[in-house]
């Protein structure tokens, strides 16, 4: 797709930085997107390469090329989805523990992505040029819960805007070891461990900014029911700052050195509960909760006795 836009004497868009104005005109392209196409001469001013800092000048013409969204090569896959909420925009759906978001090294099939193609087809969005399973965010594949599918790259855009800004309501319920007295926040940045390369952890040095709020649900016996509420999004954020506080998950396999005491668990007790948005075109608030999965409630009324 090509266009093209004369600036007239007048134009209010005089002096604007052009990646600004292009936002505008394109609100499905993010600011990154509009960037990567001028990086690759996709968007110039009377057929000369610019940089984003360009600023628009009477009489141009800035012509504007997006190339097609490529096909995946992801197979789409009939696997059953719970589904909390689905419009022509998006949709919500409760991951079950054990699945894998995306296809990665490994896990080829049977992920979520497979089974979101095949039940959208090709409505997803296509953000980066690329025909993507409107993935904007991710969980574990041991943790369960709700996940926002993007149908389009609207949005793909304004979701993913949300998240960048930390206004997007995300509260996880989690079972911890040991007896958590009181709320609390935790604010230690997360990056990659320093020696053992698949873990996340604690790094003051090159770590991202990561905070999680922790509220007490209950106490159970020897663990305590929580509920975290992430400001940030970093990976494996919940379970490493718990970890930093000695109260790690029950049934981590990574955070937690215990051998877990119940084998129907299958990987740490965390599930993503509430999922809150602005809706992208209607602009409305929603509001979603994920049941609690049945090994997670089973716990709970084991070490509630």
């Amino acid at each position: 797709m090509t266009k093209e836009f004369l600036i007239g004497l007048e134009d209010s868009a005089i002096g604007e930085r052009i990646d600004k104005y292009l936002a505008t005109q394109f609100p499905e392209l993010s600011r990154s997107r509009i960037q990567v196409l001028i990086d690759g001469e996709l968007i110039k001013v009377n057929d000369h390469s610019i940089k984003s800092n360009h600023k628009i000048c009477p009489e141009e013409c800035i012509t504007v090329d997006i190339p097609e969204a490529k096909e995946t090569e992801i197979e789409p896959e009939n696997i059953p989805l719970d589904i909390l909420y689905e419009d022509d925009d998006l949709l919500v759906v409760n991951k079950p523990k054990g699945m894998v978001v995306h296809p990665s090294a490994g896990h080829f099939t049977g992920t979520l992505v497979n089974a979101i193609m095949y039940h959208c087809g090709h409505n997803l969005s296509g953000i980066n040029g690329v025909l993507r399973p409107g993935i904007v965010h991710r969980i574990d594949q041991d943790t369960s819960g709700a996940l926002i599918v993007c149908k389009n790259d609207l949005a793909h855009h304004e979701i993913a805007e949300q998240l960048k800004v930390h206004s997007i309501t995300r509260k996880y319920h989690a079972i911890a070891k040991g007896n958590i007295l009181e709320d609390g926040t935790i604010n230690a940045p997360i990056g990659r461990h320093p020696v053992e390369r698949k873990k996340m952890a604690i790094n003051y040095q090159n770590g991202k900014d990561a905070i999680t709020h922790y509220h007490v649900i209950c106490p159970l016996q020897g663990y305590t029911y929580i509920e975290c509420q992430l400001e940030t999004g970093r990976t494996h954020q919940i379970r490493v700052h718990m970890s930093s506080l000695h109260h790690p998950l029950l049934g981590d396999k990574v955070y937690n050195p215990e051998k877990c005491p119940f084998k129907f668990l299958e990987g740490q007790a965390l599930h993503a509960k509430v999922i809150g948005f602005i809706h992208p075109r209607t602009k409305e608030y929603m509001e979603f909760e994920a049941p609690l999965p049945k090994s997670f409630t089973k716990a709970l009324e084991i070490l509630s006795k």
